[in-house]
């Protein structure tokens, strides 16, 4: 890897790193992550397929009160940075995601350790609040927030440094048991975290919609632009079906169930 392309990853790790915080430009997402590390190192591809593979398991993570949820900027950035440097392509992809496992989970000990420091950080802020010293108080919060991009840029520019010929070698000395175990564990743990997100999105008034698109992407004739037409189609539906519902000339109440709302009114 060129020296421009491991300040660009650098920089785009630093990024995520900060986008877990501020939640404004989603870098931090899996998808995003990893494509713009596949942008800059020439390995778009597969790391694209990774991202979307990592995506669907960072779905179901969330910050639950003081439950802080897996790193999903560390484990997408780390495994992609793993993905480029042991030269696998798209064979490496299965490996990576498993690793982006203990990773993410890895990543919860820096995000408590800038998190305690960012507690002297708040003091100081508050000290300089009271002063009305207004521009320390920027200051400090810039500084905040640089902690949460050095958290995932430091680890990023380690990987980097370790050759590309170690990284190879340990990939390639890994039993094919370990490999195909790795594998099917990534693939179980994706199927853990789109399932998750079904818990939380699961109501009686969405089940149909949820059946209706397993039927429809068995049709192998249908292209993925085709599935995604017909899911903005049924989301505008349901968003209607919601408007309309309990509003009838019947007087019923809204139960938030659109669909039976609708069918109370008749």
């Amino acid at each position: 890897m060129n020296p421009i392309s491991m300040v660009l990853v650098v920089l785009v790790a630093f990024l995520a790193g900060m986008e877990g915080i501020l939640d404004e430009f989603q870098f931090h997402q899996p998808l995003v992550a990893c494509t713009l590390i596949g942008l800059v190192t020439g390995h778009l591809t597969e790391c694209i397929i990774l991202g979307g593979t990592l995506q669907l398991m960072a779905l179901g993570w969330a910050n639950i009160g003081a439950a802080v949820a897996p790193d999903a900027a560390l484990a997408s950035i780390a495994s992609a940075i793993i993905l480029v440097v042991g030269g696998q392509g798209k064979a490496g992809v299965s490996t990576a995601i498993a690793t982006a496992i203990p990773l993410a989970v890895a990543g919860l000990f820096l995000t408590m350790l800038v998190r305690t420091i960012s507690v002297a950080i708040v003091h100081r802020m508050d000290t300089a609040a009271e002063e009305a010293n207004f521009r320390y108080v920027e200051i400090w919060q810039l500084v905040a927030i640089a902690l949460q991009g050095l958290r995932i840029a430091i680890p990023a520019a380690a990987l980097l440094v370790i050759p590309p010929t170690a990284v190879q070698n340990f990939l390639a000395s890994m039993p094919a048991w370990l490999t195909e175990g790795m594998s099917i564990g990534g693939g179980m743990v994706v199927a853990v975290g789109y399932a998750m997100v079904i818990n939380m999105m699961a109501t009686k008034e969405v089940w149909p919609f949820f059946a209706i698109g397993f039927a429809i992407a068995a049709v192998s004739d249908l292209t993925l632009i085709a599935l995604g037409v017909i899911g903005v189609a049924f989301a505008l539906i349901y968003l209607t079906l919601s408007e309309s519902g309990g509003s009838g000339n019947g007087g019923s109440a809204n139960t938030g169930d659109p669909l039976g709302d609708i069918l109370n009114d008749y």
